[in-house]
């Protein structure tokens, strides 16, 4: 069998306006990594492989958790929101949103968009985010053991449509609801991938610190 525990990065940069600016943990990012891997290592601490993407925000996550050093994989990076945003605007008139509540339906729809091929001049199409994602998994998959992987929240969305054959409506509705430093579990076992928790949050689920639940 394997495990598969995803995790996505601690909270970034919410203030910025391109992938470079947000590419940074905030002081809260880092407490919540820290507070994360504290909580790791007082359960079950111990991993065969640590995997992060390339991003800074993915590695200074591992890093203040206490797992840096470990391997780097450029398919377990984010798909280019501020890319997707600018096209989506440029070419079918969708406004970025004001709010949480405009974002929830906004998400969505852009989603669609770049997964039926109707934005152009993007970094990255759906299919190639899609198929790099979904290999590693398979890869990991294969390689028996407990895996630790440091991503983001649209590869974590990914890898839940992977694992439940989830529509592109279910995926997106997936990823609105992946928070800051949350912990998934995917396991490989009688020959398919199954998923064991989803955004669970040990580490913060303490009164004193709702304050460090966050989404953005």
């Amino acid at each position: 069998m394997t495990e598969i525990v995803l995790v996505r990065h601690g909270q970034a940069n919410n203030r910025a306006t391109d992938e470079t600016g947000y590419d940074r943990l905030s002081p809260l990012g880092v407490q919540q990594a820290d507070w994360l891997g504290a909580h790791m290592r007082a359960t079950d601490p111990h991993f065969d492989r640590v995997i992060t993407g390339t991003l800074a925000r993915q590695r200074g996550t591992a890093q203040a958790m206490g797992y840096g050093g470990g391997e780097v994989d450029a398919r377990l990076d984010e798909l280019s929101y501020f890319a997707l945003a600018h096209a989506v605007e440029a070419q079918h008139g969708i406004p970025a949103p004001q709010d949480a509540t405009q974002f929830a339906r906004y998400l969505p729809r852009v989603i669609e968009h770049w997964a039926q091929d109707n934005l152009d001049g993007l970094p990255e199409s759906y299919e190639s985010f899609s198929t790099r994602v979904t290999d590693l998994l398979d890869e990991l998959s294969g390689s028996g053991g407990r895996v630790l992987v440091v991503t983001s929240g649209g590869v974590i969305g990914m890898a839940m449509r992977h694992a439940l054959g989830l529509d592109i409506g279910a995926m997106s509705k997936v990823m609105l609801q992946v928070m800051n430093s949350s912990l998934h579990r995917v396991h490989h076992v009688h020959d398919m991938l199954m998923v064991g928790a989803f955004n669970a949050t040990p580490h913060l689920d303490a009164p004193d610190r709702a304050h460090a639940r966050t989404f953005i």
